[in-house]
């Protein structure tokens, strides 16, 4: 990774550990997020993870239409860090705790990889 890719991946981190604490918190079944990106095809290739702890906890926040709310915050925040994506949408994936025990014995490294 180059200096400058460290530098965006460090504000990256920072910013959704802040968004992931002080917003997160409240959004019931939430569990944590984490961002995947190649710095190649940066931000094209960025996805930022949200991840829940059941489909149906995750099926309800979708449902309710909370995903857009929150994919507005992701935004913010990614322009917080300098970050410009046209359509933030397009940028967030959401997945479950359940989804990764079944299909990846709970190893997330495998699993995110998949998602790359």
């Amino acid at each position: 990774m180059r200096k400058t890719d460290k530098k965006i991946d460090k504000q990256l981190t920072r910013v959704l550990t802040q968004l992931c604490e002080h917003t997160c918190k409240g959004i019931h079944g939430f569990v944590w997020l984490t961002h995947l990106v190649n710095y190649t095809n940066f931000p094209y290739s960025l996805k930022v993870v949200c991840i829940f702890d059941t489909n149906e906890n995750l099926d309800v926040f979708m449902q309710d239409k909370k995903h857009i709310k929150l994919a507005t915050q992701i935004g913010s925040k990614l322009n917080e860090a300098d970050v410009n994506v046209n359509n933030v949408m397009d940028h967030v994936l959401y997945d479950t705790e359940e989804n990764c025990a079944a299909q990846h014995a709970g190893e997330w490294d495998k699993r995110l990889a998949y998602s790359s």
